[in-house]
């Protein structure tokens, strides 16, 4: 998968916090410094900054009244909040983009996932999430609605961190075996049966973060 090169400082920092927050690298209550951020990637304040302005709109970051910020945390609640606004969104995308499909979408989305199995076999979790992130995102924009696309990239991030949560359970296995039954349909041209599996997956999703992601803590 090929990704661009970030055309700002700003957006360079945005994509190192967003994967590191994503990935727990920088974990949920950590207490976000500007200074030391800055330091640590070579950057000035401004960029910064700026960067954790747009992740606190994305929820990655809480900034308090006291300006004091911090990696926002996940409590179970919130993951199923999310996950029941991100499946109204998807699920409207892609059932507005489906129809429109070629077979050089359906090419795309195929290799998409070859992507998706292939980097969490290498354990890799943010390449990972973002081919299977991508495989959603092909079939949203052949809708052409960009404004739901832009909606749908405010709370990606904090999806695939709850994926990243849950790297040891059967959550990436849900959206696996979903997405091959999704090209089988698309390969049959069935695809009214491709927008139905497509829901069960965020329905099966949510039943596991509820049942087991947060049983521990």
């Amino acid at each position: 998968m090929t990704y661009a090169v970030p055309p700002t400082r700003t957006a360079a920092v945005v994509r190192q916090l967003r994967n590191e927050i994503i990935s727990g690298e920088l974990p949920p209550g950590t207490l976000v410094k500007d200074a030391e951020l800055a330091a640590r990637l070579g950057v000035s304040i401004t960029p910064v900054r700026e960067a954790i302005a747009q992740l606190s709109v994305e929820g990655l970051i809480d900034i308090a009244p006291n300006r004091t910020r911090h990696v926002t945390k996940v409590t179970q609640k919130n993951a199923l909040e999310l996950i029941d606004v991100m499946s109204v969104l998807a699920c409207a995308g892609f059932e507005w983009g489906v129809e429109n499909l070629t077979s050089t979408h359906i090419d795309l989305m195929r290799q998409r996932q070859k992507e998706f199995v292939e980097g969490l076999r290498a354990g890799n979790t943010l390449a990972a999430g973002a081919a299977g992130a991508d495989f959603s995102t092909i079939v949203i924009l052949a809708s052409g609605n960009r404004e739901l696309q832009s909606m749908v990239d405010l709370v990606v991030a904090r999806t695939l961190r709850i994926l990243a949560m849950g790297a040891e359970s059967e959550l990436w296995t849900t959206w696996i075996r979903g997405h091959d039954a999704i090209l089988e349909l698309l390969d049959c041209g069935d695809r009214r049966g491709a927008v139905e599996r497509y829901r069960q997956i965020y329905v099966e999703y949510r039943a596991q973060v509820e049942s087991h992601l947060f049983d521990v803590g």
